[in-house]
């Protein structure tokens, strides 16, 4: 049989295990043993799972307490010298540092800077480079986890980011240094990591490259074959797997080919066509991993199309090699679709249909044995199962609905645009809310405390009616509209306190739209979030928010923002069905936050925030494919906003994600105002913006709400004087660089208060320029 593994598992727990136990570390009511027996408690239960499924090789090292590429940092020693006060301490208290920032004592640190990972919704720690910096072998995390998941007599193959695209993930702090020169130094550190690998009983190590799946420049190339050919002559017996992902290899198809390594996985899911070119082009040692089950969606795999990929396979290559994996680790999908019991959450039928990382690796099995002649008759009845799952889905009438479809042939262009271009609109807008200069807000979400999260958990357990639950939000949006006005601030929000997420709830009230009851995956850290499956076509039935908003603005003279998640962030942090393309379920999704973005404005609503966060993320990972993405999400956001007349302020919020590149798509959303996230990166976004000469009004977030540490109103100021350097004072916003829901009322209170005070003493600096 074909051997079978995993490029990575879950790691934040079935039911969230490991959330649970960093936070209550992080608030002192754990030690630092109870946190480390968590992690090996979670590390042993993902083994014996995977070794119980059969899977033959499991990973190891794709653990971690926050971040894998963090963790790569510490393996090779680039820590910031801001965080070398903690080096000589424990290694997770360096770990969380470098992740939250560190405010103790007489230290005051901020974090590392967070990003998305390549194309997906989960968010990786960013290193930091500088022209002196100095490798070593700092970490020894993937040689300890290697010896424990070996002592357990698991077959254990350790994961590591690989050196080029751990260089690549970076950014240089000095403005003429060029990550890859640091290749030279970087590559001792790997050899030494690999031989202690080697030394502990290693046969195999799978070194990540998902850049290979990228537009490469011709020193990134020439970086791989140097890169690579170092490693083996360091290591010449270690078996490597160099594991792409996330797309297809392209231009850099020989050159991943030509690379000194044993094994070279390939993604078959977001790159079907390239198994044909790769098998023709295989060198005869050289053996592949084919990543035909999809690790990035929950929909099960069509065994009819993967035994084609598998066939053709086996028929230019000898079977031992060939293995059988996911697309990519399945970090992206819940844990076991055996959580999902209530079905008035997940109904039969829908959830037939699905698979999580505990059933795609059972598929990775059951293929490789479908895959033998005995296999064949074996699993005969798995076989047809399968089919018959594949034509229920394709044949349900919850999929299609005519009425979204005859809705969609009605749009025209006229439907994508606002009435006016924005100067008209910002002047009626400025007459309609009189807000002064640097007017300040937040980006809507504020603490959801431990009653919150109670008060919701009640009322699912039935021990709260619906009266309850709404009468004591109530209560608490009184208090944060209170609270607002308290500290000063010029244009309010509702709290969300009535939201578990800001796509999830969305998700809830859509038709077409499923959600689960444990379907969590990790955002970054010990965020988890519960994507919602789309599985058919997507309509609203009724209003969403108008409620909690109307009763918002009842309470204040001020006004306040309508919240809305846009409707590319609710494709892209969703599960999206795969029988359609994805622009058209952007569409659909669009006209629905259109019906309620209107009924907003019916009900006196006059600032409305549709949130693009993942605008960016959703970037296809090639340029040459990016026209025609970014013309369909631009479209889409518009489509979803321009309904409203021009005293309406259309706001839009984007966050941890390199924008530098897609400005011209950001200006043509054409929001009224943008808030973006900059506090981590120093405002060295803005300066792209100021190139661009982009026309409308801008919020930089003065402050990262990741971190729980306070910033001072003098490093707040200095960030905004440093905005109002390169962007019009009189389009400039003051706010956080998010939503502030994780964190605690003390600091959250204290944040804002500096925020305010800044923004106070804006007003008077720059006042004669604002005349």
């Amino acid at each position: 049989m074909m051997t079978t593994h995993l490029l990575g598992y879950p790691r934040l727990g079935a039911r969230r295990e490991m959330k649970r136990a960093c936070e209550q570390y992080w608030a002192g009511k754990a030690s630092l043993e109870d946190l480390r027996e968590a992690g090996r408690a979670q590390r042993h239960y993902n083994w014996s799972v995977q070794q119980q499924v059969g899977l033959d090789w499991l990973p190891v090292n794709d653990f971690s307490f926050y971040d894998q590429v963090l963790d790569t940092s510490l393996m090779v020693g680039a820590v910031p010298e801001r965080f070398h006060f903690l080096r000589e301490g424990a290694p997770e208290e360096l770990l969380f540092a470098m992740a939250r920032g560190y405010q103790q004592g007489d230290h005051d640190v901020i974090a590392l800077e967070m990003t998305k990972w390549f194309d997906t919704n989960y968010h990786y720690l960013v290193p930091e480079f500088t022209a002196d910096e100095s490798f070593s072998f700092f970490s020894t995390k993937v040689v300890d986890e290697f010896r424990e998941a070996q002592a357990l007599g698991h077959a254990a193959k350790p994961v590591l980011v690989g050196p080029v695209s751990y260089l690549l993930l970076g950014k240089a702090k000095d403005s003429e240094l060029d990550r890859l020169s640091l290749l030279e130094r970087l590559l001792p550190v790997y050899a030494v990591a690999l031989q202690a690998l080697q030394d502990a009983g290693a046969e195999w190590v799978q070194l990540d490259e998902p850049f290979l799946a990228m537009d490469l420049c011709p020193a990134a190339t020439a970086a791989y074959s140097y890169a690579y050919r170092a490693l083996r002559r360091a290591v010449p017996e270690l078996k490597l797997l160099v594991a792409t992902y996330f797309g297809d290899l392209r231009e850099n198809q020989s050159l991943a080919l030509s690379l000194p390594v044993d094994a070279l996985h390939l993604d078959l899911v977001r790159g079907p066509e390239q198994l044909a070119s790769v098998l023709a082009e295989r060198p005869e040692a050289l053996t592949l991993s084919l990543g035909l089950v999809d690790g990035r969606n929950v929909w099960k795999n069509d065994f009819a199309a993967s035994r084609r990929s598998i066939e053709l396979a086996q028929a230019q290559c000898p079977a031992d090699k060939l293995w059988l994996s996911a697309s990519c680790s399945l970090l992206h999908v819940p844990f076991d679709l055996e959580q999902e019991t209530q079905e008035d959450v997940l109904t039969p039928e829908i959830k037939n249909w699905l698979a999580f990382a505990k059933q795609k690796a059972e598929e990775v099995v059951l293929l490789a044995r479908l895959a033998t002649d005995e296999g064949k008759a074996t699993y005969r009845a798995a076989l047809d199962a399968n089919q018959q799952a594949m034509d229920s889905r394709r044949q349900s009438p919850l999929v299609h609905r005519p009425t979204v479809q005859q809705r969609l042939r009605q749009v025209t262009p006229d439907d994508t645009r606002r009435q006016s271009a924005f100067p008209v609109r910002q002047a009626a807008q400025h007459a309609r809310f009189h807000l002064p200069y640097f007017p300040t807000t937040t980006i809507g979400s504020f603490p959801q405390t431990p009653d919150v999260r109670r008060l919701r958990a009640q009322l699912r357990r039935g021990d709260l009616t619906l009266q309850q639950y709404e009468a004591t939000l109530e209560e608490k949006t009184r208090d944060v509209i209170h609270r607002q006005e308290a500290l000063g601030l010029d244009v309010l929000v509702h709290g969300e306190y009535e939201r578990n997420d800001m796509v999830e709830y969305f998700g809830e009230q859509l038709d077409g739209i499923t959600f689960t009851e444990h379907g969590w995956v990790q955002s970054y850290g010990s965020r988890g979030v519960k994507p919602p499956i789309i599985f058919g076509d997507v309509e609203r039935p009724q209003p969403m928010t108008v409620r909690w908003a109307d009763f918002a603005q009842q309470q204040t003279d001020k006004p306040v923002k309508g919240m809305l998640t846009g409707p590319i962030t609710i494709l892209q942090w969703s599960f999206v069905r795969n029988d359609q393309p994805r622009r058209d379920t952007a569409r659909q999704i669009a006209l629905a936050i259109r019906e309620e973005v209107v009924d907003l404005e019916r009900a006196h609503i006059g600032i409305i925030q549709i949130d693009e966060p993942a605008l960016r993320e959703g970037l296809p990972l090639r340029r040459a494919d990016w026209p025609a993405y970014l013309d369909w999400s631009t479209e889409a956001f518009r489509l979803a906003a321009s309904g409203v007349r021009d005293d309406t302020q259309i706001h839009t919020h984007m966050c941890y994600s390199e924008f530098n590149d897609i400005l011209d798509a950001i200006a043509a959303l054409d929001a009224d105002v943008i808030t973006v996230e900059t506090s981590r990166s120093q405002m060295e976004l803005l300066e792209a913006f100021a190139a661009f000469a982009y026309p409308n009004e801008i919020g930089p977030g003065v402050y990262d709400i990741h971190s729980p540490r306070v910033p001072t109103a003098e490093e707040m100021q200095a960030l905004m004087e440093k905005a109002a350097r390169v962007i019009p004072a009189r389009n400039l916003w003051v706010n956080p660089d998010c939503g502030l829901k994780t964190r605690g009322w003390p600091e959250t209170e204290a944040a804002l208060r500096n925020m305010v005070l800044v923004a106070r003493q804006l007003r008077e600096e720059y006042a004669p320029t604002l005349l």
